[in-house]
């Protein structure tokens, strides 16, 4: 560790690397590609190749991979080896410019949505220049987009790196007209902060609900969780904290920007929070992140659990999407500046991204949605699934302004004068934090707290972008035609604050209140993915889509297949580990205990005592029994008919959904009140105090 300094992004094929390795006319024509589009030639690939291949080996590459994001949240790769034999039984190091640009995997392995038959299996990988390849384990990982052999787009790549595009393209016009004649270019930044829970790997391995779908289907309450709020920011635990130092170093040698680190609300839960970076970059190292971490936990006897909610009773598991704005030439679009009032071009960014919000709130709650997260969201510990803008005193305040006409003046909180001479006085910011709110302004970026921690999060920013993009559009349209620009502004201005202010909200997002001050606004309140889904097929957002190119009705189409189909896997392999757990080890348990019960009941009346008390808890746990081995029959019942529908993935997943996991539950619900019970010497499973508190 002592000189991570020194071996940060030394497993990365960083600008710097690929100046100082490659001759200087392929690095200027590879430099044209990446920021300008221009098509690499072949020749100027192969080059590129060798010079790859020949750093990677000095790394102890001996294979290299078109690493991918088939539409699953996790990576996909496929590993072949430099070596390629020579006549004389030797072998040679090859690696082709061909070879770099281009793969082949089967696109009929992965989710498709019906874009790809089994009879129809070619797809294709094609290099992504914008993206650093990188080594890891004795493989030279090569970013890459997937699409279909008909030109369809099979992973989360390709549209993002589109919608990336199409905001630059209608920033900068928008920017032009307001008189910033330099800018070429404006890029979507991201910072995504992980959530993840650390769990011993010796107690996982007894949990199969853990193994099978990585949250625990059964558990009651500990007598401990999280109510002192000691866990939060506390001091690291040795092995946490060695764990982390690993993290750290495995991710800094690749080149990924890990800064902060530190417990969160719930116990053996912690957070990993990297500097900001361009998007897909961004976004590709957060898949290399999750990855990672699952993988330096088992070195350390541990088990990194990633799903939105491994437990009942405490605080899951989410990932905040900070998003920006920025031009080519280092300006924040989303900067307020000193006076925000007088910062048209931030008033401007900043209400067409409310615009943007309000407009298609819909496809930013299903770019949050998968079936963890369905246990999280309006669950009073994450952002209700109520999509609403958290703006702060100082941007409501402005934005009441422009509502009558024109902003004035600006809020500005005083300096926090601590009554301490030791201490310093604190110049704070203008506005406070909101940690209930799904989309909050903090300062000079958009926070999105919805997205699942297991999730890929170009699909949030997928969304993101192209809405905003569309509303840039809009306003770029309005302002090239204007024979008054200056008035024009205004009007645009005034017209998104009157037209989009019910998206606004800056009080507590967790109340009850809330949910029905927001059905007032008229705004959805989408609960679960199923019902969510359906935003990736509505005529409008499709149109946004199709008009920008970022995806097509086809693309669309199949990916609402796809979301659907998860779902309900996800919820057949928990229920089909529900019944599993249930009826071979806690119904057996609960027989041993009965017959231990009886038996001790046999005893103490041959000794003439009352037996009142055991007695009674015989009753109590025969009477639980049956109603558990009752559940049991009605979610098998369940399971049966869910099996045996087919055609409309929707009513399919409606019926995972209000069927099956709603009898799931019940089954759980007569299982955790009977591990209260039950003698903790019979009962199979390790319990939530086991999982939480043994690291």
């Amino acid at each position: 560790m002592g000189n991570f300094i020194e071996n940060y992004g030394t497993n990365s094929f960083t600008d710097s690397v690929m100046k100082e390795r490659l001759p200087k006319a392929t690095y200027k024509s590879l430099k044209k590609t990446i920021e300008k589009g221009v098509i690499l030639d072949l020749e100027v690939a192969n080059i590129i190749a060798s010079s790859l291949k020949d750093w990677a080996v000095e790394k102890g590459a001996t294979h290299f991979t078109h690493w991918f994001q088939p539409l699953t949240d996790t990576t996909a790769e496929k590993h072949d080896a430099f070596v390629s034999p020579t006549s004389d039984g030797k072998a040679l190091l090859e690696f082709s410019g061909k070879e770099l640009t281009k793969g082949e995997p089967d696109a009929s392995s992965f989710p498709s949505g019906g874009l790809r038959a089994t009879c129809s299996a070619r797809g294709y990988t094609a290099w992504d220049v914008t993206s650093p390849a990188f080594v890891r384990d004795g493989t030279l990982y090569i970013p890459t987009a997937f699409v279909s052999y008909t030109g369809e787009a099979l992973d989360k790549k390709i549209p993002l790196l589109r919608s990336m595009e199409v905001l630059s393209k209608e920033a900068v016009r928008v920017l032009k007209v307001l008189g910033n004649t330099t800018t070429k270019k404006v890029t979507t930044t991201v910072g995504p902060e992980q959530e993840y829970f650390l769990i011993d790997k010796k107690v996982y391995d007894k949990r199969p609900d853990l193994v099978y779908t990585g949250r625990t289907l059964f558990g009651a309450k500990p007598p401990k969780g999280q109510e002192l709020d000691d866990h939060y920011f506390g001091s690291l635990k040795e092995r946490v904290s060695s764990y982390m130092k690993e993290l750290d170093s495995e991710l800094w040698a690749l080149g990924i920007p890990a800064k902060t680190k530190h417990n969160e609300v719930a116990p053996s839960q912690h957070e990993l929070a990297p500097i900001y970076g361009t998007t897909n970059v961004a976004s590709d190292n957060n898949q290399v992140t999750m990855d990672v971490m699952k993988k330096v936990a088992l070195r350390h006897g541990l088990v990194c659990l990633l799903h939105e909610k491994p437990f009942a009773g405490v605080n899951g598991s989410g990932k905040h999407n900070n998003w920006s704005m920025g031009t080519d030439d280092g300006e924040n679009l989303l900067s307020p500046g000193k006076t925000p009032n007088e910062n048209t071009q931030f008033l401007v960014f900043l209400t067409a991204v409310i615009k943007a919000v309000d407009e298609y709130s819909d496809l930013l709650r299903v770019s949050a949605a998968n079936a963890g997260n369905d246990h999280r969201l309006g669950a009073n510990e994450a952002p209700p699934a109520i999509v609403s803008i958290f703006l702060g005193d100082q941007l409501e305040d402005i934005i009441e302004q422009l509502e009558k006409g024109t902003a004035t003046d600006s809020k500005f909180a005083p300096d926090l004068n601590l009554g301490v001479a030791t201490l310093p006085v604190l110049h704070i910011d203008p506005t406070d934090r909101n940690r209930t709110s799904p989309f909050a302004f903090t300062g000079n970026r958009f926070e999105f707290r919805m997205v699942p921690s297991s999730g890929n999060i170009a699909d949030c920013n997928i969304a993101l972008n192209t809405v905003v993009a569309e509303v840039l559009s809009e306003i770029a349209d309005r302002l090239e035609k204007a024979t008054d620009v200056k008035a024009e502004i205004q009007a645009i201005l005034t017209e998104n604050v009157k037209d989009h202010k019910k998206i606004i909200f800056n009080g507590n997002g967790y109340s009850d209140e809330w949910v029905a001050e927001a059905e007032k606004r008229g705004l959805p309140n989408i609960k679960t993915t199923v019902e969510a889904a359906k935003a990736l097929i509505s005529d409008k957002n499709v149109a946004v889509f199709e008009k920008f190119g970022v995806l097509s009705k086809a693309e669309l189409h199949s990916r609402y297949e796809v979301t659907l189909e998860n779902y309900s896997t996800t919820i057949s392999i928990e229920a089909a580990t529900t019944l599993l757990i249930a009826k071979r080890q806690i119904l057996p348990a609960v027989i041993k205990f009965e017959t231990s019960l009886a038996g001790s009941i046999a005893a103490v009346k041959a000794a003439g005592v009352t037996t009142s008390v055991q007695t009674e808890l015989l009753t109590e746990v025969a009477t639980l029994g049956a109603s558990l081995k009752n559940n049991i029959g009605l979610l098998e019942e369940s399971v049966a008919k869910a099996e045996s529908l087919s055609g409309d993935t929707y009513a399919i997943g409606h019926f995972y959904k209000f069927d099956v996991f709603e009898k799931m539950g019940k089954v759980r619900e007569v299982a955790d009140e009977l591990e209260t019970i039950v003698d903790s010497e019979f009962w199979p499973l390790p319990t939530y105090g086991e999982l939480l508190f043994t690291v």
